[in-house]
């Protein structure tokens, strides 16, 4: 058998050059991305800096602990206090009868050149002692590196799935295509004497041999990737400065190779089992029209993905629409229809070539050469579909997204101008409406098993704040808060309005306060609302202002006494002074140059895939059809003639895959268009054409000059 297969290999290496090309990339791809997922674990261990010099730091409580269920017993569970207490006056006195104490800038924290034993006897529960390279804590904001690597390592996680997924899309679609041209050489074996248990056999050796070689091939390419892969992110700016891959790692190569060879065994295994059933006179007498193109289990297969997808659509819109906002379903759902309506390509493919028009006999020719061959076009669109399904769900429920939340934004105030800043100072203006507020964080244990932060922001006048807000309000009204109450979304376990419910602030203090009125949940989740008095030290960090009886936009009022306004606050506030429309671009929700640059690097692992797919298909395709395109000749078409047929075939094949495609991208972005209109945000759906236009122009380009060089050059007799 291992003769077989190597002969087998030598004879048509150029068959099989494809899918070692693209799983070889593949591999690879999963090393280096493995590598880079792995150096994202763990963020460098850095010295203090705030008191490097003190060998023992004093901090308030910084955390807040909270008992919760877990199965039968109980645990302690903690999250970062966005206020952290200071160190009480007093400590700090006793403190200084044990050594010299140092403050840092801040009352949250002091350094002390003392014993530590000493220290922690004294210091007991009333505050924190650190020592070594614990006092990185008392440095602003010490989870910062951790916090770097968090888009960092879901990227490269994403980024890791993408071109699993793509490479089993374009390794089982070669093999499967390289089986289906082979259909008359299985015959022959079979009326040689071979078994069904010998083609598939022979089948699985060939693909275990490319799969051997090709895995091994890329865990040296992505070994020596990974460094420019990590260079290539800092110099995007994804990656912090520091970021590099760690040495000493090996387990990304064991799960890349062992992933390799199972795609590719997986990628042949049912097309070696449709091998194995191929008769005799079967295949000598096949037709060159396609039959029995789609196997009970690959229809079964797809109507049950294609259910799902759809399924999960349906239920998240019913239960919970924000989660569809979130990057990690937007990403990972749209792939089940993708691989749905992929495995149902070769019942959709005829069908949808033969709705495209396409004038005179050499377009009829293209449409029923295309139609009639449904292995070649199912095997050329698949890709494609992926490319552009890829492109415009990703990109286009990215972009989706945060135009919401922009416009969420800039809808929800009345405000003409809006100053932003650190530790504003509020002013007081005549004719003008000012709404301060802080930024803060309140914590609920819902269902006793969860603790739960919520972002909010502290108002400081709760009747301007009622004035100039423009919230959607489900239930109560915001004239209702005060000090004992509380403004919540439906995102809450709890939220009926005149509820009370138990939280903790943001300075770790339990409270409980008064539901006052209920908002939808928005794009962005609109969070809570609390008054100054529940958060006194969180410092203010945007102003709201409006003049007193102003009725129009910024625009329409006289532009005279609106600077003369946003003067006045850049005198007495200290921040930056913007109109609403500038603010809310400015600082809201928007694709980051750092996302969209992953989600190209996604969508670029995608069209390279794609390129690989339809280079490998087309060459095999267009030079096994040398006896079909010389009878063209023979009966008076000329060379220039039925290039152009073949050109033609290749494009309307990406075109059909480009329609299937933009269908899945279509179900996909009017799910998230009806999850934000229930949330009742502002629906902004974005169609990244451009993108979209050049992925699909990249394929067509591929798709032409593959079948072009293939064309064979003799002339016919």
């Amino acid at each position: 058998m291992l003769t077989v297969v190597v002969a087998s290999l030598r004879a048509r290496w150029a068959m099989f050059a494809a899918s070692f090309v693209a799983l070889a990339l593949g591999v690879g791809l999963l090393t280096a991305m493995g590598l880079g997922l792995a150096s994202t674990f763990d963020a460098p261990q850095r010295p203090p800096e705030r008191f490097a010099s003190s060998p023992v730091v004093v901090i308030g409580q910084d955390r807040l602990t909270v008992e919760v269920r877990r199965g039968p017993g109980t645990t302690e569970v903690s999250k970062r206090l966005p206020h952290p207490h200071p160190v009480d006056t007093d400590l700090v006195r006793e403190l200084r009868r044990l050594g010299t104490v140092v403050s840092a800038g801040g009352p949250e924290a002091v350094g002390v050149d003392a014993p530590a034993d000493a220290v922690r006897r004294l210091v007991g529960d009333r505050a924190q002692v650190l020592t070594g390279d614990d006092r990185r804590r008392a440095d602003p904001d010490p989870e910062r590196d951790a916090q770097a690597l968090v888009a960092l390592n879901a990227l490269l996680g994403t980024a890791g799935g993408v071109s699993a997924f793509v490479s089993v899309f374009v390794v089982a679609s070669t093999f499967a295509f390289a089986v289906a041209l082979r259909r008359r050489e299985f015959g022959l074996l079979r009326t040689a004497g071979a078994t069904p248990g010998q083609v598939r056999r022979l089948l699985l050796a060939e693909s275990l041999v490319v799969g051997a070689l090709a895995s091994a091939a890329g865990c040296a390419l992505g070994g020596r990737g990974a460094p420019m892969l990590a260079g290539a992110l800092v110099d995007g700016e994804v990656a912090p400065e520091w970021f590099a891959i760690r040495e000493g790692i090996s387990w990304p190569f064991h799960v890349a190779f062992w992933t390799g060879l199972l795609v590719a065994l997986a990628g042949v295994w049912a097309a070696s089992r449709r091998a194995g059933r191929i008769g005799p006179a079967e295949a000598l007498r096949e037709a060159d029209v396609d039959t029995g193109v789609l196997p009970r289990g690959r229809l079964l297969t797809g109507i049950v993905l294609a259910a799902a997808g759809l399924g999960l659509l349906v239920w998240g819109l019913a239960t919970d629409p924000a989660e569809l906002l979130k990057r990690k379903t937007y990403t990972t759902r749209p792939m089940i229809l993708i691989t749905a309506v992929a495995l149902l390509a070769p019942l959709l493919v005829r069908r949808t070539a033969r709705l495209l028009p396409l004038p005179c006999a050499a377009g009829m020719l293209v449409r029923e050469n295309t139609a009639a061959s449904v292995r070649r076009t199912a095997a050329v669109a698949a890709p494609v579909l992926v490319t552009v399904a890829l492109a415009g769900s990703l990109l286009g429920a990215a972009q989706s997204v945060s135009g919401s939340r922009a416009a969420e934004a800039r809808e929800r105030t009345t405000a003409q101008l809006v100053v932003t800043g650190e530790r504003l100072r509020v002013p007081e203006l005549r004719g003008a409406t000012v709404s301060p507020s802080a930024s803060t964080a309140v914590f609920v244990r819902e269902e006793g098993t969860a603790l739960v932060g919520f972002e909010a922001r502290a108002v400081g006048d709760p009747a301007a704040f009622a004035e100039l807000a423009r919230l959607p309000v489900r239930a109560g009204d915001l004239r209702d808060l005060d000090d004992r109450s509380i403004v919540v979304s439906e995102e809450w376990e709890h939220h009926k309005v005149g509820a009370m419910i138990d939280v903790w602030l943001g300075d770790g203090r339990p409270a409980r306060l008064r539901i006052a009125a209920v908002l939808a949940i928005g794009a962005g989740g609109n969070g809570a609302f609390i008054t100054a008095a529940n958060a006194p030290t969180a410092a203010v960090d945007r102003i709201d202002v409006r003049e007193s009886g102003a009725t129009t936009p910024a625009s329409l009022t006289a532009r005279s006494d609106l600077a003369a306004l946003s003067d006045a606050l850049r005198r007495t506030t200290g921040g930056t002074v913007r109109g609403v429309d500038d603010w809310a671009a400015a600082t809201h929700p928007r694709t980051s140059p750092q996302t969209r640059l992953g989600l190209l690097v996604v969508l670029g692992i995608a069209l390279v895939y794609t390129a690989i797919a339809l280079a490998g298909t087309l060459l095999m395709a267009t030079s096994a059809r040398s006896g079909e395109l010389a009878s063209l000749r023979l009966a008076g078409a000329t060379r220039a003639q039925v290039l152009r047929v073949v050109a033609g075939e290749a494009v309307l094949a990406v075109t059909v895959g480009a329609v299937l495609g933009a269908a899945v991208t279509a179900v996909n972005l009017a799910g998230l268009g009806a999850a934000l209109t229930s949330l009742s945000a502002p629906v902004t759906i974005t169609v990244p054409w451009g993108t979209t236009g050049t992925a699909l122009g990249a394929c067509a380009t591929i798709a032409v000059l593959a079948a072009s060089a293939s064309f064979p050059r003799g002339r016919s007799r």
